[in-house]
């Protein structure tokens, strides 16, 4: 039987992770966990669906999304940051919440919804 031919493109992908998320849980986890929940649904998910991004993965406090075009990736990557800036501006030092944010274009390999390999690793590593 021949092996199956492993299916790849060519995808930009955007890695973000929450800054000092494991000690803000050992601080305090339910407010923590409520103001990761709230950053997703009111500012990260909805930059990267406008950007016509696709999350693929998420791993408790971080992100990965793919996107069909890097402008759009980088886009959306600034528009996160600057939006968390104008967030943070407004409240107290202690509920400020930052994120790191790589971007890289490059192959991937493809296995059902999910994407792997150095392209994916990259934008992980930059972040």
């Amino acid at each position: 039987m021949a092996a199956e031919q492993v299916r790849r493109k060519l995808a930009a992908i955007l890695a973000a992770d929450m800054v000092s998320y494991t000690s803000h849980m050992h601080v305090d986890e339910e407010g923590t966990l409520a103001q990761l929940k709230t950053l997703r649904d009111d500012l990260i998910d909805p930059k990267i669906v406008e950007h016509r991004g696709r999350i693929f993965k998420t791993t408790g406090d971080g992100v990965l999304a793919e996107f069909q075009s890097v402008v759009d990736a980088i886009r959306c990557a600034v528009e996160i940051q600057l939006a968390l800036a104008s967030r943070n501006a407004r409240l107290p030092v202690v509920e400020h919440a930052e994120f790191r944010l790589g971007v890289n274009l490059g192959d991937v390999i493809v296995e059902g919804s999910d994407l792997y390999g150095d392209g994916v690793n990259v934008a992980a590593r930059l972040e």
